[in-house]
Parts: structure tokens; sequence; C-alpha cells
């Protein structure tokens, strides 16, 4: 490579989801649709937790944290890519490339712990009632989001320091709607032997033990709950898990396929495809899986919308 002629890359373009004026514009009414219904339900989900008493408990604590950070995840991606839309400019900045990818990763990653935390919370719920109180105390669940936030934090800052030492030259086309890392890898023109290592280590280890902390606890709440002699009991145990065992198949299910499957078998659409499940559909769903499948949030929501707005003159 010595000697050549490089043109430094100043400007990534994001082509986005199609090049199809017609099919571009049926893309920015839903995408649009989908971040609105995404942060309206997320919002309310929080709203209706921090209203009601009865949801001071620490699986609501933990899925306000999800709410919020869904918030937060789609909107790293979304408002950009609508935004290039309406001003038919596709352009990203190198500066901007990398702060989008870095809080995509990070909140990626924030959602992944908080899942696991999650997880937790129903195994010492359902496995160990008797000391659930003092097991699961505010300040317990206080670190482990803590937790969640500064370890997702140190991947995110890692893949992005080892990013900004490779090159960019002449090719800038990245054929998807958000800067991810693995089209950036791919448009590097420098050796990114170190880049894929951290992400097939440290960062599988950041997907890949959370996951594996969750079927554990799993395993274990099944196991416990076959134990119960009642057939209603059975049910009401596995109620408390089915909304979250539903988030944690569309999160990971989607998480796993795009970037541990064998590269022979990727191609951008399908790594498009596969990113739009777990950066819009799962977090646009998440409210509605967890309020339509539970009595105490849909009375939260319902105590909520019917309130009575308070003017002040």
């Amino acid at each position: 490579m010595e000697g050549a002629n490089f043109t430094w890359v100043f400007e990534f373009l994001l082509l986005g989801l199609s090049e199809d004026p017609k099919e571009q514009q049926l893309l920015f009414i839903l995408f649009l649709s989908m971040y609105l219904v995404t942060g309206m339900g997320n919002l309310l989900i929080i709203l209706a937790i921090a209203t009601d008493v009865r949801l001071h408990t620490p699986m609501y604590f933990f899925l306000a944290n999800l709410a919020f950070v869904d918030i937060c995840f789609t909107s790293t991606t979304i408002p950009k890519m609508l935004a290039n839309h309406v001003s038919g400019h596709k352009g990203i900045p190198y500066s901007g490339c990398l702060t989008q990818m870095f809080f995509f990763i990070w909140f990626a990653g924030i959602d992944s712990f908080l899942l696991t935390a999650m997880a937790y919370d129903r195994y010492a719920a359902i496995c160990h009632p008797l000391h659930y109180a003092r097991s699961v105390t505010p300040q317990f669940c206080g670190l482990l989001v803590t937790a969640s936030w500064t370890a997702a934090f140190g991947n995110t800052l890692a893949h992005t320091v080892l990013l900004t030492r490779l090159s960019f030259c002449s090719h800038n086309r990245i054929p998807h709607f958000f800067c991810d890392l693995s089209p950036l890898l791919k448009l590097a023109c420098s050796d990114t032997f170190l880049n894929n290592a951290l992400v097939y280590t440290v960062g599988t280890l950041h997907i890949i033990t959370p996951f594996v902390g969750i079927l554990v606890s799993y395993t274990r709440i099944f196991t416990a709950v076959l134990r119960i002699p009642s057939t209603r009991g059975k049910q009401k145990a596995f109620s408390t898990c089915g909304s979250h065992l539903s988030v944690v198949s569309l999160f990971y299910g989607t998480l796993i396929g795009v970037y541990f499957s064998p590269m022979s078998s990727r191609t951008a659409r399908k790594d498009t495809a596969a990113a739009v499940m777990y950066t819009v559909v799962t977090p646009m769903l998440n409210p509605f899986i967890y309020s339509l499948r539970n009595s105490d949030m849909k009375g939260a929501l319902g105590a909520l919308v019917s309130r009575k707005p308070v003017f002040i003159w």
C-alpha cells in the first residue's frame, strides 16, 4: 500500500434501506410512525411506574430503566435517517459517524445487561421468595443499573478508540441506515485484526455472558416452577416471566444473528434487516409486551391516561 494515492474520507454516505424514491417515502412514514410509537410507549411506561406506588418494586424499576434506554437507543439512529431523507443529503461526518456508533453500541450493551438484571430479579422472586426482600434491595438494584451503564461504556470506549486508529480511504458508502461497527470495519483500508479480535473476545463476552446469565436464571426458574403442585401456581409464576422472555428472544435472536453468524453467509441486506428488528421493532414492541400481559401495568396505564390534567393559573 506504500506509494499509493489515497483520498482520505471525511464523510460517510448512509445508503439507507432503499434507493427507490417511492420506497423511501413509504419507509420515511413507517419509521417516523414507529419512532413516535416507541417514544410515546416507553415514556408512558416510565410515567406509569413513577406515578403508581404499587409499581415501586425492583422488577418495575428495571423496566423503567429499560424503557429509558430504549428511547435513547432508537434516538441514536432513526432521527438521523429521517433528517437525511428530508434534506436529501445522505452524508454524515466522520466524527458524527463515530459518535453515532459509540452511543449505539453503548445503549445496546446497557439493554443487554438490564435484561440480565431483570432475569436475576425473577429468579430471586420465584426461587427464593422468603429472602427476596433482603437480597434484592433498592441499593442493590441501583448498583446493578450503575454497573450496567459502566460495563457497557468500557466496552464501547474500547471499540471506538480502536476504530480511530483505522484509515478510511476513497470508499465511503455504507450500505446501512446508521453507522454500525461491522460495515465500518469492512470499509477500512488498514489492518482490522485488532478490531475483529476485540469484537470476538470482549464484544462476545458483553453479549454472550449476559445471555448465558439469563439462560441459567430461567433454567433454575423452570425447575422451581415445575415443583409447584398447583397448576394455578405454575401459571402465575410463568406469567411473570413471559413478557421478559419475549423481549429477550427478540433482542438476542437478531443481535447474535447479526454479529456472530459466519461472514460467508452474511450480506448487507440481511444485516440491515436484522438491525431493523433489534434497533426499531424490539424497542417499539417492549411497551406493548410488558403492558398487555401485566394487569398491574394495565391498571397503572389506565389510571395515568384517565387522570385529569391540572391547570395552574
